[in-house]
């Protein structure tokens, strides 16, 4: 008997042009505490028609659905870090053969858009000091990944 995965209420489903098994392996190997959960096939042997996978605790479902639709930045991922490396490393895995753009969004090789962003971000530019808040602003409209420390300089020297 076949084990029925039971998803959360609200998942996030991605169509791709025959590309899902090797999207959804390659973000697992990006996040931690990550993992594929199922891989149905075309056929005993045949290619990959949808797949399942977690993403630290986020569970997707991607579809082999063909060419007629592509992804575009209307919809993204936003990814929280804590640190500079955190974001060093999100950013260059998932931009890998992708396109950067800016203020830490990225396009990542399958089209899928992601917001790489610190934690520190949201709280300079929600300061109470609007000077302050767009020092903050203003550097980060400068960058294409987020440089913490020179957010925080800009900030601090407002």
């Amino acid at each position: 008997m076949r084990k029925v995965t039971v998803m959360q209420k609200i998942t996030p489903f991605l169509w791709f042009d025959g590309k899902a098994e090797d999207a959804a392996n390659f973000y697992v190997g990006i996040f931690r505490n990550s993992r594929v959960l199922t891989v149905n096939r075309q056929g005993k042997d045949g290619p990959a028609f949808s797949v399942t996978f977690n993403l630290d605790g986020q569970d997707f479902f991607a579809l082999n659905g063909g060419p007629m639709f592509q992804f575009t930045p209307a919809i993204s991922f936003f990814i929280t870090c804590e640190t500079q490396a955190e974001v060093d490393e999100f950013w260059g895995k998932l931009s890998e053969n992708g396109v950067q753009d800016r203020c830490g969004w990225l396009r990542d090789k399958y089209g899928i858009s992601w917001q790489v962003v610190p934690e520190l971000l949201p709280r300079l530019l929600g300061d109470k000091d609007p000077k302050k808040a767009q020092a903050a602003m203003s550097a980060m409209l400068t960058m294409s990944k987020i440089d913490m420390a020179a957010l925080q300089k800009a900030y601090d020297e407002a």
